[in-house]
C-alpha cells in the first residue's frame, strides 16, 4: 500500500469531514479512495475504456401502447446474456416502470439500453453503468460451451 499526504485549507478540511460524517465513512482514507475510484470509473466510462460493466436500466412506459410490452419482452429475451433480472412496478392505471439488472460488455449494454429506450412508448429511461473487472470463465450449458464473464 502506498501512502501520501495532502494539504487542505481549514475550510475545505471541515467541509470534507462533514461530507465524510454524512456518508458514515469510518476515516478520511476510505473516503478519498472511494472518491478516486469514482473519478477513475467515470473517466473509463466516458472514454470507452471500461470493458465490462454491471448496470441498471430503468424506464417508464405506457402499457396500453400497442404491442409495447411484447416488444420489450422480446428485446430482453434476445439479450438474455446481458439481462440478469428485471423488476416491474405498476405506477398507475396506464404507466409502469421496469428496472433491468444487466451484466456484460459495456458496449453491448449501452447498445441494448439505447435500442430498448428508443422503442415507441418508452419514456424517462436512465442507465447507471458501473465498470467492473470480470474474468471470462468457461461454462457448459446443455451440449454447447459458452464463455461468460464472471466477477
Amino acid at each position: 500500500m502506498e501512502r501520501f499526504t495532502i494539504s487542505l485549507s481549514d475550510e475545505l478540511a471541515a467541509e470534507f469531514d462533514q461530507w465524510i460524517q454524512e456518508r458514515a465513512y469510518s476515516n478520511r482514507s476510505e473516503a478519498v479512495r472511494d472518491l478516486l475510484r469514482k473519478e477513475i470509473e467515470t473517466k473509463r466510462l466516458a472514454q470507452d475504456e471500461a470493458i465490462y460493466s454491471v448496470a441498471t436500466l430503468s424506464y417508464v412506459y405506457n402499457h396500453h401502447e400497442r404491442n409495447l410490452a411484447e416488444r420489450l419482452a422480446n428485446l430482453q429475451h434476445n439479450a438474455h446474456d446481458l439481462v440478469i433480472s428485471s423488476m416491474h412496478v405498476h405506477l398507475d392505471h396506464d404507466d409502469c416502470v421496469e428496472t433491468l439488472f444487466l451484466r456484460g460488455l459495456t458496449q453491448q449494454i449501452r447498445a441494448f439500453a439505447d435500442k430498448l429506450s428508443a422503442e415507441t412508448g418508452v419514456r424517462h429511461s436512465a442507465i447507471n453503468l458501473v465498470p467492473v473487472k470480470l474474468a471470462a470463465i468457461q461454462h457448459s450449458h446443455h451440449a454447447h460451451t459458452h464463455f461468460h464473464p464472471h466477477s
